[in-house]
């Protein structure tokens, strides 16, 4: 009787040994060097934004979404809220990978690249929006500096603002408090809406 148990215990042990790492889930196949994986989410494509930082092709059930309201401030400065979906903020220290639907949003003014996101909000100052029209774009990217993109297109929405000019130099002026309020003709105007890429 005790061969029999003996045995049995002998098997246990022996099969996830036979089937390996099969057993466990994990495949040498899924792992590259170093133990990082060789299929990331997503599919790298030739496509690079401005910065040279490539597409990371997602489909559009799993890909994240922002859109983008941009609000005047006193003082001509401009808040700037995002709203995603799909999308976490990763926390400052995060690994340099892709992970679904994390990362970083980048926010541009014309183009231009005024900074990097771990939040939904920020402001900008006056003097990133002179006197004109202008393009604030918010575009989400991995982790590992990738663009998430659906259809080769980046992730990112874009709102267009007008700025007077008058709260420049306002701003500016010697004899204005910083706690007197702007007069409504100093005040920065927003137009349009943001409408996230496809």
């Amino acid at each position: 009787m005790s061969w029999k148990r003996g045995m049995l215990a002998a098997l246990v042990v022996c099969v996830p040994l036979l089937l390996g790492p099969a057993g466990c889930g994990t495949s040498d196949a899924d792992e590259g060097k170093g133990g990082e994986s060789s299929s990331p989410v997503g599919r790298l494509l030739d496509g690079t934004d401005r910065e040279g930082r490539h597409y990371r092709e997602v489909g559009k059930g799993k890909a994240p979404e922002v859109g983008i309201e941009v609000t005047p401030d006193v003082g001509g400065r401009w808040d700037v809220r995002l709203t995603v979906r799909n999308f976490r903020f990763s926390a400052p220290g995060a690994k340099a990978e892709a992970v679904a639907g994390r990362g970083l949003a980048y926010l541009f003014v014309d183009g231009g690249q005024v900074t990097r996101l771990r939040t939904p909000g920020y402001r900008l100052a006056a003097r990133l929006v002179p006197h004109g029209t202008h393009h604030v774009t918010a575009r989400l990217y991995a982790d590992d500096g990738t663009v998430w993109a659906v259809h080769g297109k980046p992730v990112e929405s874009t709102a267009d603002i007008t700025a007077s000019g008058a709260e420049s130099s306002r701003e500016s002026s010697p004899d204005s408090s910083p706690e007197s309020p702007p007069d409504s003709s100093s005040q920065p105007s927003a137009h349009s809406s943001a409408k996230p890429s496809p």
